[in-house]
């Protein structure tokens, strides 16, 4: 037997096991995947992954947590259940001055005064814009529509500080 015929088999172990070592070393360490990984576990699940996270102290975060367990209850409203919860948002987030306006302007405007619209949008986001004499302000911004030049609406929506609850919104013009 020749000194090639005998590498062989121990250059293929040693490959084989460079490999194995290079694939495991990032699945211990907790850090990225390796191609492979990537490859086989794209067809178990959705193409984009979605993350979010939040903190309950944050008067933004509460805006935005708002807006979409709102919008949520909206959007479905053919379940009988989803009037019962877009009031019992507004009951938890709102304060009482507030839900008086937003009830004043949904009647001399027969809108939705949270949204500033007769119908739902398809998407939201909300950004802090800034804060003052006990308040902060964020903007919430409504995407209507997809495609490529989606219509959109904006909101300043004003929370005290100390109770985190939204005490004003404003359609931004």
């Amino acid at each position: 037997m020749s000194i090639r015929n005998r590498m062989t088999p121990l250059t293929t172990v040693a490959l084989g096991a460079g490999l194995v070592l290079a694939a495991v070393t990032p699945a211990l360490a907790g850090t990225a995947h390796t191609a492979a990984h990537a490859t086989t576990t794209a067809a178990a699940r959705p193409a984009a992954v979605t993350t979010a996270q939040g903190d309950p102290r944050n008067v933004t975060q509460r805006v935005a947590d708002f807006y979409g367990a709102y919008i949520d209850a909206v959007w479905d409203g053919e379940d009988p259940a989803s009037a019962t919860d877009a009031k019992a948002l507004r009951g938890f987030y709102l304060t009482a001055s507030a839900r008086k306006k937003v009830t004043a302007w949904e009647h001399e405007n027969h809108a939705d005064g949270i949204l500033f619209a007769q119908n739902t949008p398809v998407k939201w986001k909300a950004a802090y814009t800034g804060s003052g004499m006990g308040h902060a302000t964020t903007r919430v911004t409504l995407t209507w529509s997809d495609g490529k030049h989606p219509e959109v609406t904006r909101i300043d929506v004003q929370s005290d500080l100390t109770t985190r609850k939204i005490t004003d919104l404003r359609q931004v013009r």
